[in-house]
């Protein structure tokens, strides 16, 4: 049976914040992902105002916050790498991608791709794929923006950067990476032929994007705050007929856009006969599961108990959505 060992992987710290921008994905298809948060809205680690980086490592069981993600990635016991792999089979071209083993015994394990918001694959992203992992599969997340960056690299770019250039790559070119990924994962000895698929904001729909192009092997998919293919606040009914596994919609209630699209979105697919699950949770931003509890400063839009209520709220859409997220990976990936 075969054993993952377990070392220490050093990372990183980028800077990050969470938010989602206008971005164009197929031209049938307006994937407009306007910001619904202000910088401030997620704490940045103290390094990057010259202070020291919090030592905490987060909530044990959910993914790391973002002021978190680097203290727990540097402590994990788990074995992580950088791969680069062919876009395609045969192509000279290659994109940068970061793969997490779990430790266990199980003679083969299913495969998560996680994919990251507009500012590209971060430490924030890298820490999720680690709970991922932590959870018992093999998680892999890749770097999309591998090739209109002028080709794969470890270096994280800067958010303004990422944001710049993530608008050069459509819905075909994000199925590409997750299958070149999903298939690079499932290629290892210890990988089940099953892969799932999670994603955040721009990830968020590029997941419903994967789960209407249903790659050989795709068992669901999980989308944080984001929608499917739409025209204007109507789901393209024609693409989600395509789906033929299950997929779940996690939000925020401070999300307008994507919560006021969450009944169209239902319905749809509930009248087309899929599986879909939708969850807004009450008082909970966009981008909640990177933010989590951090701390933030208050500001004219929300004042010192306002701040203090939505990282309550944050923290409790994320000790929700986490657990339903797990379940759902394993039930619909064969994880026992």
């Amino acid at each position: 049976m075969a054993v993952h060992h377990a070392t220490r992987t050093v990372c990183a710290l980028a800077v990050l914040v969470s938010a989602c921008s206008i971005q164009r994905g197929q031209p049938s298809a307006k994937d407009d992902h306007i910001s619904h948060m202000s910088a401030a809205d997620v704490a940045l680690p103290r390094a990057m105002s010259g202070g020291e980086v919090s030592l905490s490592q987060g909530t044990p069981g959910l993914p790391a916050s973002n002021s978190t993600a680097a203290a727990r990635l540097s402590a994990s016991p788990r074995h992580a790498e950088w791969v680069k792999i062919a876009w395609e089979p045969g192509s000279k071209d290659s994109l940068m991608a970061w793969i997490v083993y779990p430790a266990t015994t199980r003679a083969k394990t299913p495969v998560v791709v996680v994919v990251h918001e507009i500012f590209g694959l971060s430490t924030w992203v890298r820490g999720v794929a680690d709970q991922v992992a932590a959870d018992g599969f093999i998680a892999i997340a890749p770097d999309l923006l591998s090739r209109v960056r002028g080709g794969p690299t470890a270096d994280e770019l800067r958010g303004d950067s990422a944001t710049k250039l993530i608008r050069g790559v459509d819905f075909t070119e994000r199925n590409k990476g997750i299958t070149a990924v999903a298939n690079y994962a499932m290629s290892q000895p210890s990988a089940a032929q099953k892969y799932g698929v999670i994603g955040y904001c721009w990830g968020g729909s590029t997941t419903w994007g994967a789960a209407v192009a249903n790659g050989k092997g795709f068992g669901g998919g999980v989308a944080f705050y984001g929608l499917p293919y739409m025209n204007g606040a109507v789901p393209i009914a024609d693409s989600m007929a395509k789906i033929t596994q299950p997929v779940m919609l996690l939000s925020g209630s401070k999300d307008a856009r994507i919560g006021s699209a969450m009944p169209a979105v239902d319905s749809t697919m509930k009248a087309l006969g899929k599986w879909y699950s939708g969850t807004n949770y009450d008082g909970a931003i966009h981008g909640f599961l990177r933010a989590q509890d951090d701390p933030k400063p208050a500001s004219t839009q929300c004042d010192e108990a306002c701040v203090a209520k939505e990282r309550a709220d944050n923290l409790a859409a994320t000790k929700d959505a986490w657990p339903k997220t797990v379940t759902f990976l394993k039930r619909n990936l064969g994880l026992k």
